[in-house]
């Protein structure tokens, strides 16, 4: 692939909006790390991480914000391959604009970040609960628009595999022992602790940010009456479902299996539906992270 095509397929995979939304995913996680966990001495988790303890273990030239495209961007670009151009070129954007903004708050704007937290003062708990949150939408909005914030899930994409373990199991493992080196280092496991609390905080908060907070759920309904309650279905909801020809495993009789997308609030109302027409039907409801249609309102 040529210079010239690379640049032609990143201008036609890399839009303004999602530009846009980056600069501020890099802004949100750069105010979280700064405002929050910083001057109390807690520790983001992944390559933020392990820039914050770099920073402060080397001497001043060396800043966050240096560590940060110095950590990051190789691990980007040794993924390239794996994961594409437009993701990389994404994701060192916004690793970029986070570093540009923790410079920018530490060293320009009028805020001391030095001892405390302009908005919290020196409460460990609420440091590290409100700078998870607000780092984890940054990373969270960073995920949603085609990018990362951490260089960690492109190793764990890139070595996990290798290792014979999961890519969440060696994220994990990465801040685990991150968080016993920080311990060993400042000789205390108090902050160490607080800052896994971050971490928990800030993965919840991904997990909103990417997934939303209101996840659709989905039904499964074994059946052997699918008219009527296709039809019941149709008419309470105003939704579509798919039916699917099935037959009992041990009976050997003759089944449809519906499948049917629904919210939180509606479970309750399926059940009694559902059962009031047969009650033998069997159902299942799990949660479904996204759901992807052209037409939400077609009824199949």
């Amino acid at each position: 692939m040529t210079l010239r095509s690379l640049l032609a397929r990143l201008k036609g995979s890399i839009r303004p909006e999602h530009l846009l939304m980056l600069t501020l995913a890099g802004i949100i996680n750069a105010f979280g790390v700064i405002v929050f966990l910083s001057p109390v001495q807690l520790y983001d988790s992944g390559m933020s991480g392990t820039s914050m303890l770099l920073a402060q273990i080397t001497p001043e030239g060396w800043s966050l914000s240096v560590f940060l495209l110095l950590l990051n961007v190789p691990l980007f670009l040794y993924g390239l391959k794996k994961q594409g151009p437009a993701f990389t070129a994404r994701a060192i954007y916004a690793v970029a604009v986070y570093a540009a903004a923790a410079w920018l708050i530490t060293d320009v704007l009028p805020l001391d970040v030095t001892v405390a937290s302009p908005v919290a003062g020196t409460d460990l708990l609420l440091c590290a609960v409100f700078g998870g949150m607000i780092s984890g939408a940054g990373s969270g909005l960073a995920i949603r628009f085609g990018g990362a914030m951490d260089g960690v899930e492109v190793m764990a994409v890139v070595f996990a595999r290798r290792l014979g373990i999961t890519v969440g199991t060696f994220v994990m493992v990465y801040n685990v022992l991150l968080y016993v080196f920080c311990g060993a280092v400042l000789r205390s496991w108090i902050l160490p602790l607080y800052s896994i609390l971050a971490y928990a905080s800030a993965l919840k908060t991904v997990d909103y940010i990417v997934e939303g907070f209101d996840r659709a759920k989905c039904a499964i309904i074994v059946t052997v009456k699918p008219d009527e309650i296709c039809r019941a279905l149709s008419e309470t909801f105003g939704s579509g479902m798919t039916r699917m020809e099935a037959r009992g495993g041990y009976s050997r009789m003759a089944k449809t299996m519906i499948y049917f997308v629904l919210n939180r609030f509606q479970v309750v109302r399926l059940k009694e539906l559902v059962h009031g027409i047969d009650p033998s039907a069997y159902i299942t409801i799990s949660e479904v992270a996204d759901v992807f249609s052209e037409n939400k309102d077609e009824k199949e």
